[in-house]
């Protein structure tokens, strides 16, 4: 099968424990859970038997080892993951509010994940790797940006494949040199995975079948837009192919994004059909939210496939 890189942050999740819960005040924490969208991105996919690697940083400490024991635990290569002694691993702290939105506290650009870069063991993961996944959270700097480059080029230079999910916050957007390396990326994109309202940030268009049309006429191949529980939608030069989602007790919706990205990537690179990735992707995304903690809710493909048996099954009796 065809190897997947991805480059990007890794860091500890450690989220309140009530609904409304703040941080202006002492309360309950639970963690510390292994996160960063692309380490919930490659450990999926090598959950579903995908060669999966990940070009990463961590602090020589316990967050930064818990992180490199799940992702070698589940099957990923972690070759290219540098451990620094003196850097701390990055750390997200978690809070939901009523409402069903979430806050964080970050530090992900001064840890370890910042010190990222494209070494000896980088160039040798990306040497044998056929397709490059760049997220937009991973573009947080100049550094970051120059390793998302480089993982493209070396890999479009071997004839391999982009995806991009933009999974970008607004807040993002004036980091410098971001937009310009937003729109680098999507030049080199050949599937493109944005969420929802992600899409026109790229688009002059404003309803979504005229938005995809401008990414199609840019040379991008695949567009799936994730629509959370409503499922995803697939757009490619044969036409529209709509997947509904599966219904499940939400408990912690961070990374089911990450998860859906994972598996349809992986099984478009298998070159599975447009019904078959979706159905696998909104599998994976529904049972990520099942659980609390970013990768908690990550399956194998054989208790992905029990899980959809019994929910079609359901949804048919």
């Amino acid at each position: 099968m065809k190897k997947l890189v991805c480059a990007g942050e890794i860091l500890v999740e450690i989220m309140a424990e009530r609904i409304g819960q703040s941080f202006l005040a002492p309360g309950p924490l639970v963690g510390p859970f292994p996160s960063g969208a692309p380490a919930i991105f490659i450990d999926q996919a090598a959950r579903l038997g995908q060669p999966a690697g990940l070009i990463a940083a961590v602090g020589d400490d316990d967050f930064g080892h818990l992180n490199i024991e799940r992702l070698r635990a589940d099957g990923a290569d972690i070759s290219a993951i540098k451990v620094h002694r003196g850097a701390a691993t990055g750390t997200a702290f978690v809070t939901y509010e009523t409402d069903g939105s979430r806050h964080f506290v970050y530090n992900i650009k001064q840890s370890a994940a910042g010190l990222i870069e494209i070494g000896t063991e980088a160039r040798a993961l990306l040497a044998g790797a056929d397709h490059f996944h760049v997220m937009g959270t991973s573009l947080f700097s100049p550094e970051t940006i120059a390793v998302a480059r480089a993982g493209i080029e070396a890999v479009k230079a071997r004839g391999g494949t982009v995806s991009f999910d933009p999974n970008i916050r607004a807040e993002m957007l004036d980091l410098p040199g971001l937009r310009d390396a937003l729109h680098f990326v999507l030049s080199k994109t050949d599937l493109f995975l944005p969420s929802g309202p992600e899409l026109f940030i790229f688009a002059r268009a404003t309803d979504e079948e005229a938005a995809v049309r401008e990414m199609l006429e840019r040379g991008i191949s695949t567009v799936v837009i994730k629509k959370g529980a409503q499922g995803a939608v697939h757009y490619d030069q044969a036409g529209r192919t709509a997947s509904p989602g599966f219904v499940v007790d939400e408990i912690d919706p961070t990374g089911a994004g990450d998860c859906f990205a994972a598996a349809f990537v992986s099984f478009w690179l298998r070159g599975a059909t447009p019904e078959k990735a979706l159905r696998i992707a909104n599998g994976c995304g529904a049972l990520a939210v099942t659980k609390k903690g970013p990768m908690e809710g990550i399956a194998s493909l054989a208790a992905v496939e029990a899980f959809i048996e019994t929910a079609e099954t359901g949804e048919t009796e």
